[in-house]
């Protein structure tokens, strides 16, 4: 069973899913800081390339954000070039887009509707859209796109029958719409609802916009909270807890209003101890943030993420399962192939992914282990991946949708010292670069006399225990005397050379 634990301080509301007690999802809202997905801005394009097909719109951030041409819908496309009497109605959004110019979409100086689909990045801007989505609890809608879908997750043909012609007696012309897994076997009147409440939303996003100043926000989603409990909120949530009061009122007004049944499922905790603790998220956060995770098997998988993609190497260890090496190799694999869906899922790791499963010879082995993977995929992550089959090396190439930060991203920096490369350099390699600097320094400006050289603890206990000899030869070919001082507030590669 599942559950829904909110916690709320006047800096951070934390939401944490739970599922069998392990932690499933976790969602960070820093109250000091702006939360750009989903939102709908009021944008100026400032500047249009159409060698790389892309346009980049001021929202008033600090950085731009850029639309791509795969990003513009067909219909404002088609309206806003004049000759496009070529682009046949048979044609596929994706040929569309491929035969069009944006240059000829957008002019710079203008004022669009867009949608941020992925917060700014290092030093990239918000990734934005004109292909609008708004989730509610059973569908999302899609105002200007007109396409039906449902969730692959609803298998019964009967049922997903009945949910189309729902959604296409009730659509208004010329909009689309997704339905959610939790709209499986929910009333008409509960669909109907909500798509009448994202109906009106769209309208009063679009009168908003009419009135509203170039680069200015006109629409956001929901607070985190409330989002989690309209996400996940569903039968199998045995209960939803939440430790600030006001918080439980606004989640108990939203439950009401699409599923009744289910506000009895909401509990406030007071502790002690706290929430979290009670729990024990924040030892699973910060297991999560490590690279190595222990399987119950005594095997392992070892996560690293570069900037092009994330690598997942699975380890044995001392798992041994009693029978045969082949056994628990494959034991160990299918083992690591769940948690490995888990773990994608919480640390949000997303784009290429190469899993490197250990070596096996059995062909039925490396099959059945892809089927499983693929059937975890489908069953256990929220969202879309594609897996390819296991190489003849051992090796897995998936991709897995981006969806906003990773963990990693959202709770470190990269350490000041090694500057993200997982290593510092050796004392003896500080030490032999700072002699260096020293020469380069007094023959430069041709100091004589005594020379002060400063340098970290670590740094003047090395010189002093295992290089005093080369100091004393390197004041003889300086002509200088160098006196050696310890400063306890240096880092190690800290140093500092001044004339006495």
């Amino acid at each position: 069973m599942k559950k829904i634990l909110i916690n709320k301080d006047t800096w951070q509301t934390r939401v944490a899913v739970l599922n069998n007690e392990r932690l499933q999802d976790i969602y960070f809202d820093t109250h000091n800081k702006e939360d750009l997905d989903r939102c709908f801005f009021k944008g100026r394009v400032s500047r249009v390339l159409p060698g790389i097909q892309t346009a980049f719109v001021d929202i008033g951030q600090q950085k731009a954000g850029f639309l791509h041409i795969s990003e513009v819908d067909r219909a404002l496309a088609s309206e806003k070039i004049a000759d496009y009497d070529d682009i046949r109605e048979e044609m596929t959004d994706r040929e569309i887009k491929s035969s069009l110019d944006i240059g000829k979409i957008f002019t710079e100086g203008e004022e669009i509707l867009v949608q941020v689909i992925k917060e700014p990045i290092h030093e990239k801007g918000a990734k934005l859209t004109t292909c609008f989505t708004l989730p509610g609890k059973f569908l999302v809608l899609m105002p200007n796109i007109p396409h039906l879908g449902v969730s692959k997750k609803i298998e019964s043909r009967e049922e997903r029958a009945r949910l189309r012609e729902l959604l296409q007696k009730n659509l208004p012309k010329g909009m689309g719409a997704i339905l959610r897994t939790n709209a499986e076997e929910r009333p008409s009147k509960d669909i109907q609802k909500d798509l009448a409440f994202l109906v009106s939303m769209w309208s009063s996003i679009q009168k908003k916009f009419k009135k509203a100043k170039a680069c200015e926000k006109i629409h956001e989603d929901l607070p985190v909270s409330l989002r989690a409990v309209r996400d996940h909120l569903d039968e199998d949530v045995e209960v939803v807890i939440s430790d600030d009061q006001e918080e439980l009122k606004a989640i108990h007004k939203l439950v009401k209003s699409f599923t009744p049944e289910l506000s009895n499922k909401l509990r406030y905790y007071s502790g002690p101890p706290p929430l979290f603790e009670r729990f024990n998220i924040d030892d699973q956060i910060e297991k999560a943030l490590q690279k190595k995770v222990q399987l119950k098997s005594g095997g392992s998988l070892i996560i690293e993420s570069t900037e092009a993609m994330t690598v997942i190497d699975v380890n044995t260890g001392k798992f041994t399962s009693g029978g045969s090496m082949e056994d628990t190799i494959l034991k160990t694999n299918l083992e690591a192939a769940d948690e490995i869906v888990t773990q994608l899922r919480l640390r949000n790791i997303g784009g290429l992914i190469v899993i490197d499963f250990i070596d096996m010879a059995n062909a039925a082995n490396r099959s059945k282990l892809s089927r499983v993977l693929e059937k975890t995929l489908r069953e256990k992550d929220k969202y879309q991946s594609v897996a390819l089959k296991i190489s003849e090396f051992g090796l897995v190439q998936m991709t897995r949708k981006r969806s906003g930060k990773t963990l990693v991203q959202q709770l470190t920096n990269v350490c000041s010292s090694c500057c993200g490369m997982g290593f510092v350099k050796s004392i003896p390699s500080i030490s032999f670069q700072v002699l260096r600097d020293f020469k380069t320094e007094v023959q430069r400006k041709s100091l004589t006399g005594s020379v002060a050289l400063a340098v970290s603890n670590k740094v003047f206990e090395y010189l002093i225990h295992h290089e005093y000899q080369a100091i004393l030869q390197l004041e003889r070919q300086l002509g200088c005397k160098a006196i050696l001082e310890c400063n306890e507030k240096y880092e190690d590669t800290q140093f500092t050379i001044n004339k006495m």
